[in-house]
């Protein structure tokens, strides 16, 4: 999965949603549900995602929506196994990225 993302310190939670082509009301249920997800927010109560909060809804939406967990086998996942699932998770999603920038090579070719 490409989530398509500008670099920016701070994401919003409409920009977020519509990145990863769900709900705001998913993004939020996910934020209560995942203790890993901890945007940061302003004085009217918006959430602020960081890209480490980006990196962590990539994983959750990938175990959930691709690889078909429930929310608690999700959990147990994240917890057991974060740290070597969310790096060999990382190498994939830049494998994949630089697939897909091969590919636009290529047709430009």
């Amino acid at each position: 999965m490409h989530i398509d993302l500008p670099e920016k310190r701070y994401y919003g939670i409409g920009e977020v949603a519509k990145a990863f082509n769900v709900n705001t009301s998913l993004i939020r249920f996910w934020e209560k549900e995942f203790d890993v997800l901890k945007p940061k927010k302003n004085a009217k109560g918006n959430r602020k995602f960081t890209p480490e909060d980006i990196k962590n809804l990539k994983f959750i939406y990938h175990l959930v929506k691709e690889r078909g967990f429930t929310l608690e086998g999700a959990k147990i996942h994240l917890k057991e196994g974060k740290k070597k699932s969310l790096d060999t998770f990382e190498i994939i999603n830049k494998l994949e990225s630089v697939k897909a920038q091969l590919i636009k090579l290529k047709s430009q070719l």
